[in-house]
């Protein structure tokens, strides 16, 4: 095996700070639209691990192109899929190349038509995504996401105080992440429901803020009384000290199942049957004791990835069917 790159930014969750998220998402969403629609046109010439559309494949080598749904800002996941897409190219011997898109409908349809042929999926999208592409294999997720956890948070002016008691919440201004997120609307709205608050019920209905760092924004500015979001963000962003203090955690919900790499069929027909079996070996072989391995899986979060199996997600599928966000 080639010598894997060393990546060259820190954790997934991390945002950069010189940017506006607002301002950025206002000036990229057309750009981002543009590469993605460029890129699905001409898979021999796929967009470069930077993100330049311009940028040809050399190398004669077979390609791969990897996507990951938009739960964060737009820059910073450019740049870090982008450095995993460097890692993996000299790791498994393909020219890997990262292609973002600008919401998570458009991961879940551009992995359908087969011009995404890797992504990293949530719960919830991992299974629209594997129930509309027959033949989609999950290949692995990170030792976290079997035990995965979302946060609710509050703004101190609610007087709240941390609790296990769900039902407080309901008479709130609330609003989730994106739609369609596992952690940031899906399994949140079940376990609102277990204790009797209805999900969609919060004064004026429930917002969304289209990822879990905008959630923290709406919910310290006083926009939304609460909200909620990954567990993951939460610390990050709680250790980079970037949490505003009128924001604080008010409840953590049980454990569930999330976030995966499912590979679409399309991609296995044109590398080759061995494919799935490379791309978890790879993933699963990522060892904290080599540099460049320990890098990667600090910028996913993680000590390690570990196989996993459609089976999985049975739970996620049945709450997304009795939510409506199934068919």
């Amino acid at each position: 095996m080639n010598t894997r790159r060393a990546v060259r930014s820190g954790g997934l969750v991390q945002a950069n700070r010189g940017v506006s998220r607002r301002g950025f998402l206002a000036g990229s969403a057309a750009a981002l639209t543009a590469a993605a629609l460029a890129a699905c046109g001409d898979r021999s010439s796929p967009v470069s691990s930077s993100g330049d559309a311009n940028t040809p494949a050399t190398t004669g080598r077979q390609t791969l192109t990897i996507g990951a749904i938009p739960d964060q800002d737009p820059e910073v996941l450019q740049r870090l899929y982008g450095t995993v897409a460097d890692a993996m190219s000299d790791g498994l011997d393909l020219d890997v190349t990262y292609q973002p898109v600008t919401d998570y409908g458009a991961a879940v349809s551009l992995f359908r038509t087969g011009d995404l042929d890797l992504v990293w999926f949530g719960g919830l999208t991992g299974v629209q995504a594997r129930l509309q592409t027959p033949g989609a294999e999950p290949i692995a997720q990170r030792d976290i996401d079997e035990s995965f956890h979302s946060v609710f948070v509050v703004n101190a002016a609610t007087g709240l105080s941390p609790a296990d008691d769900l039902t407080p919440l309901a008479d709130l201004r609330f609003t989730y992440g994106s739609e369609t997120s596992t952690s940031g609307r899906l399994m949140p709205a079940f376990f609102l429901s277990e204790q009797g608050v209805d999900p969609q019920g919060f004064p004026g209905g429930p917002g969304f803020s289209g990822s879990h760092d905008a959630t923290i924004e709406l919910v310290a500015s006083g926009s939304y009384q609460a909200g909620v979001l990954n567990e993951q963000v939460w610390n990050s962003r709680t250790a980079e000290g970037a949490v505003d203090p009128a924001v604080v955690q008010y409840a953590r919900t049980p454990a569930y199942h999330d976030y995966h790499w499912l590979l679409g069929p399309q991609a296995v027909e044109r590398v080759g049957d061995d494919l799935p079996g490379r791309l978890t070996d790879w993933f699963t072989g990522l060892s904290p004791d080599d540099p460049a391995d320990a890098e990667v899986l600090e910028l996913f979060g993680a000590g390690s990835f570990i196989p996993t199996e459609a089976s999985n997600y049975t739970q996620i599928e049945e709450i997304g069917r009795e939510l409506g966000l199934i068919s």
